[in-house]
C-alpha cells in the first residue's frame, strides 16, 4: 500500500457509512487521514429474535478508537452543529443510508466524496449491485464521485471496473466492490485534495436507476424466462432473497440454474438432473439450494429425499 503524504495525514475527515460494504473504506481512510467523526445509522432490532444490533461501521469505529454519532436524521440542527464543530476538510461517504442535504454537502472545504458501487451513470440509486446482476451486466465497478444535491448525479473523480462471473451473487460482488472501493479511494483522494484531479460531469442521457429493494421484490414469477429468474436468485442473494409458494409452503431459493428443456408447462414441478425444478416461461429452473419453513438451507437433491408431492416428468441427466 502506498504511503500517504504528510499533507494528507493532516486532513480532517468525517466518515459516513453503515453496512459491511463500508468497512474497507473506513479502515483505509483511518490509515492516512484524521477521522474526526464517524456518522452511522442508529442501532436497530435485527434478526429473528429482534435483538438490538449496532451497524458494522459503529463496531469497527469503536475498535479504531473513533468518535461515533448515530443520528436518526441529518436534518436535525443539533446534528449539523456537531458535524460543523469538528471542522472537517472533507466528508467521505460509503453506503451511509441517509440523504445529505445542501448544508452538509457544503460543510467541508473539499466537499463530500462518495464511494459508489457501480460504473456511473449506470445504476444510480440504492441497489446498484443487485441491479447489475439482475440486468445481466458483464461488468460492474466502483465510482469515486463528488456528491451534489442529486441522487448519484455528481461529477466523477475516478472509476475502476471488474468483470462479473457467471455465478456472481450480490453477496460476492459486494465483497469484491467493498475492497475495490477502499483501494480506489486511497488512490484518488490525495490527488483530488491537491488539485491534480478534475471532476468529470456524468452523461445524464446514459443514466439508469436502481431503486431501493423491498422484501416483497424477491417473489419468483415463473411466467418469466428461466434465465431472468436464475439471475434474480443471484441478484437477491443474500437480501432480500427469493421465494415462491408451493401449495401452502413458502420455499426460499438460495441458488438456481437454468435447464434447457422445452417440455412441460409454466409452473409445472419436475425432477431434472436429480434436482427439483420448476418450468418457467421458456425452460426449466433447477433449484440447487433451497429452504423450507423450520429448516436450514439445503441442497436441492437432498430436499427431494424427504419432499412429498414434488411431481412431474423426470428429465435426462448429464
Amino acid at each position: 500500500m502506498a504511503a500517504m503524504s504528510a499533507k494528507a495525514r493532516k486532513t480532517r475527515a468525517i466518515f459516513m457509512g453503515s453496512p459491511d460494504f463500508a468497512l474497507p473504506t473506513l479502515r483505509i481512510l483511518d490509515q492516512g487521514y484524521d477521522i474526526v467523526c464517524v456518522v452511522t445509522q442508529p442501532d436497530r432490532p435485527s434478526g429473528r429474535g429482534r435483538k438490538v444490533t449496532s451497524p458494522p461501521v459503529k463496531t469497527e469505529a469503536i475498535k479504531l478508537g473513533l468518535k461515533v454519532i448515530q443520528p436518526i436524521s441529518l436534518k436535525d440542527e443539533k446534528v449539523f452543529n456537531q458535524l460543523r464543530s469538528v471542522e472537517p476538510d472533507i466528508i467521505v461517504v460509503a453506503a451511509f443510508g441517509q440523504i445529505l442535504r445542501k448544508n452538509v454537502l457544503e460543510l467541508a472545504k473539499h466537499g463530500c466524496i462518495n464511494v459508489h458501487a457501480s460504473l456511473l451513470p449506470r445504476w444510480r440509486g440504492a441497489a446498484p449491485i443487485q441491479a447489475a446482476i439482475l440486468a445481466g451486466d458483464e461488468a460492474s465497478g466502483i465510482t469515486i464521485m463528488k456528491m451534489d444535491k442529486g441522487l448519484d448525479t455528481g461529477p466523477i473523480l475516478s472509476q475502476e471496473s471488474i468483470a462479473l462471473s457467471e455465478d456472481e451473487t450480490a453477496g460476492s460482488l459486494s465483497d469484491k466492490l467493498a475492497e475495490l472501493g477502499g483501494i480506489l479511494l486511497m488512490n484518488t483522494l490525495h490527488d483530488y485534495i491537491s488539485g491534480k484531479i478534475t471532476p468529470v460531469e456524468q452523461n445524464n442521457e446514459l443514466a439508469t436507476f436502481a431503486p431501493k429493494l423491498e422484501r416483497s421484490a424477491g417473489e419468483l414469477n415463473f411466467n418469466l424466462p428461466a434465465h431472468e429468474l436464475a439471475r434474480k436468485v443471484r441478484a437477491y442473494n443474500p437480501w432480500p432473497g427469493t421465494y415462491f409458494q408451493k401449495d401452502t409452503e413458502l420455499i426460499k431459493v438460495h441458488s438456481a440454474e437454468t435447464w434447457e428443456d422445452k417440455s412441460g408447462t409454466v409452473g409445472q414441478l419436475a425432477i431434472m438432473n436429480n434436482y427439483p425444478a420448476v418450468r418457467a416461461l421458456d425452460e426449466w429452473v433447477l433449484l440447487k439450494e433451497l429452504q423450507v419453513p423450520g429448516k436450514r438451507g439445503m441442497n436441492g437433491a437432498d430436499y427431494l429425499r424427504g419432499a412429498k408431492g414434488w411431481e412431474g416428468m423426470v428429465g435426462v441427466e448429464y
